[in-house]
Parts: C-alpha cells; sequence; structure tokens
C-alpha cells in the first residue's frame, strides 16, 4: 500500500492511497475554503501535510469539518472520531511514511 501524490493536467497535485490497483480515501481535516471559479476548494491537512483539495461533492463541509479525500476530491463528511481512527490505522499500516517524506523533500 502506498500514498502517492500525482499532478494532474491542470497543475494541482492530488493526494490518493494506492493499494495495487485499487485507490482509497484518506481522511483530512479542512483549515481553510474558498470558492475558486466554478469549484469549492480547501486546504486539507492530512496529519503534518497540507494539500488543497475540491470540495465540489460535499457542499456541505466546512472549515473544521473532517472529509474522506480521493485523488484530490473530498468524497465524504466523517465525524473527528472516525477521521482519526482512520488516520491511525494508515499509519500503524506504514501507509503515511512516504507522503511525510515527500513532504519534507524539497523540489525545484
Amino acid at each position: 500500500m502506498k500514498l502517492g501524490q500525482a499532478t494532474h493536467t491542470d497543475g494541482l497535485s492530488y493526494v490518493g492511497l494506492h493499494w495495487g490497483c485499487m485507490c482509497l480515501a484518506i481522511p483530512g481535516k479542512i483549515l481553510e475554503a474558498a470558492e475558486r471559479g466554478w469549484n469549492r476548494v480547501a486546504k486539507v491537512q492530512f496529519g503534518g501535510v497540507t494539500r488543497e483539495v475540491f470540495l465540489d461533492f460535499v457542499p456541505e463541509a466546512g472549515v473544521g469539518d473532517y472529509v474522506l479525500v480521493h485523488v484530490g476530491f473530498a468524497v465524504s463528511k466523517v465525524d473527528e472520531a472516525e477521521a482519526k481512527r482512520t488516520f491511525e490505522l494508515l499509519e500503524q499500516m506504514g501507509a503515511l511514511e512516504e507522503e511525510d517524506q515527500a513532504a519534507l523533500t524539497p523540489t525545484e
């Protein structure tokens, strides 16, 4: 299982958890939310890593809420206890280690 980051053709980075051919959603906390053109976007924190995420599929989500994110899109809102439990399980499995290293590695 691997937590990876991909860059879409629009230049934005997306976070996803890949297990063979299957991708899973990971929980994150919304720190900021804003409208950008036709889209609603947010800064979402995944442990020590923050990424930009589209909120179009969860219009009810706002700052302070937890969402499950798949390839850069929040797909559902979850409560804090469920988000923390899921994140802890992913950490125990070692699925988040590569993302933490990628966040610490400078890019050009």
